[in-house]
C-alpha cells in the first residue's frame, strides 16, 4: 500500500487517490471485481482506448459499457496473476503508479494516473507501462464515481 500524497483535510482528493490507485491496485492484483465495482456509475459509463498511440484517430471506443470494461479487467488481471516478478505484485504497480494531478470543479473530477517503468519479470523479461489514463469522475450523493476513461494514453507524445 502507498502513501496517499494528499491529506485528509483535502477530503475529495484524498478519497479519489484511494479509491484510483490503492483500491483500484489492490483488487487488480487479487482479480477481485467485487472491490471496486461500486466505485463506477453504470449508467453512461464509457471507455477509450488509446492504445499507445499519439495519434489520436487510432483511438478505440473500446468499452461502451461498464460490462464491456469489467470483462476485460478481469481478462488482464488472470494474465496479470501468471506472471511471476522479481518484486511483489502490489509493490511493482506501486512502484510505477503517480497520480497526482486531480482537477475538481464541483461535483466533477478529471484523475491523471500515470504509470512510468517497468514490471521486471523472474526471467530477466521486462514489461514496461509508460502511458497515463484520464479518470472522469462525478460525485452521486455524496460518494465519488467513476463515469468514464481515455486509457493508455502515451506519457509523451
Amino acid at each position: 500500500m502507498k502513501n496517499n500524497p494528499f491529506h485528509t483535510s483535502e477530503t475529495d482528493r484524498h478519497y479519489l487517490w484511494e479509491m484510483l490507485v490503492n483500491r483500484d491496485i489492490k483488487a487488480f492484483v487479487l482479480q477481485d471485481w467485487n472491490m471496486v465495482a461500486n466505485d463506477f456509475i453504470v449508467d453512461g459509463f464509457v471507455g477509450i482506448d488509446a492504445m499507445r498511440q499519439t495519434n489520436v484517430d487510432n483511438w478505440e471506443l473500446k468499452y461502451p459499457n461498464l460490462e464491456a470494461y469489467k470483462y476485460e479487467w478481469l481478462s488482464q488481471a488472470k494474465d496479470f496473476s501468471k506472471i511471476e516478478l522479481t518484486e511483489d505484485k502490489l509493490d511493482a504497480f506501486h512502484r510505477v503508479t503517480d497520480m497526482k494531478e486531480i482537477e475538481i470543479s464541483n461535483d466533477v473530477a478529471l484523475l491523471h494516473k500515470k504509470f512510468s517503468g517497468s514490471f521486471k519479470k523472474k526471467d530477466g523479461e521486462e514489461i514496461p507501462t509508460n502511458w497515463q489514463t484520464l479518470y472522469n469522475c462525478r460525485k452521486v450523493d455524496g460518494v465519488w464515481k467513476i463515469t468514464g476513461f481515455t486509457g493508455y494514453i502515451p506519457l509523451k507524445f
